[in-house]
């Protein structure tokens, strides 16, 4: 498909986009807010140059665009995956076993409730300025969301299914293997969805202070040189990761869930 045939397929999809990208530059060329709010093009220019170091509009950001995008993308893949293996685990524990609920869910829900910035203090304090303080409060801000809707998955299981397991002779494990997690998918993926939203938001805001590097500081470090164009772009750069991400983890999740697509398809 070459590309005048995708636009045409999918302009409705750019078409927000543009259409703020218009009323953003019609403000600019009016003189609206101009020193609160920079022109697309000058924006655009400090991003080029912050990717490929074109003219040193960007100063002691310029070409360092790959270097921040890597850093920041690093401490959201470590935390998320952290959060998303040991939440799925858990969360298929407490749906499964009602002793297991019983003694670990009421200590989970209290901590559910403690939002992740509040730990950035004891974070620093364990962990120091570096990568650990921010895959730390990934961790966290990832591990809820995933765990609640595997509970959710696994409590939601029909029963008559694991009866019927039971009389075909499954083992426990079996029945978890073949039975539970299976079914249970759509829900873990939903939390997963919702928890790599969250690890961005979380991760820009520990870079902001924890840790000297990522697009979260660079972001920070701009606003204190008010470089707001640089703001901007290390926002736009943040949206875009974001949207990227969740577009690859769509991608498994239909290749992993094709057997619910075929069973949506023959309805």
């Amino acid at each position: 498909m070459n590309v005048s045939q995708y636009l045409k397929n999918n302009y409705y999809r750019i078409f927000v986009p543009l259409l703020l990208l218009i009323i953003w530059q019609f403000v600019a060329q009016m003189g609206w807010m101009t020193n609160l709010f920079p022109s697309p093009v000058k924006v655009a220019r400090g991003l080029a140059d912050w990717v490929f170091n074109i003219d040193g509009t960007a100063q002691d950001k310029s070409g360092k665009w790959v270097f921040d995008a890597l850093n920041s993308t690093k401490r959201v893949l470590i935390g998320y995956f952290l959060a998303s293996l040991s939440a799925i685990i858990i969360g298929i524990s407490i749906g499964w076993s009602a002793i297991i609920q019983k003694t670990i869910e009421p200590t989970i829900q209290i901590f559910r409730f403690i939002p992740p910035v509040s730990w950035i203090p004891l974070a620093i304090i364990w962990f120091g300025i570096g990568d650990n303080p921010a895959v730390f409060l990934v961790f966290l801000g990832a591990f809820f969301p995933i765990l609640i809707n595997t509970i959710h998955g696994v409590r939601s299981l029909d029963i008559n299914i694991i009866h019927a397991a039971s009389m075909m002779g499954a083992t426990t494990w079996q029945k978890i293997k073949f039975v539970v997690i299976p079914s249970s998918l759509p829900s873990i993926f939903t939390g997963m969805r919702t928890s790599l939203g969250t690890a961005w938001m979380i991760t820009v805001t520990a870079e902001m202070i924890a840790v000297k590097s990522g697009l979260g500081y660079a972001l920070w470090d701009s606003y204190y040189f008010m470089r707001l164009d640089l703001v901007i772009a290390a926002m736009i750069s943040i949206g875009i990761l974001g949207f990227l991400s969740d577009w690859i983890l769509r991608i498994i999740i239909r290749r992993i869930l094709h057997w619910q697509q075929d069973l949506l398809n023959n309805k």
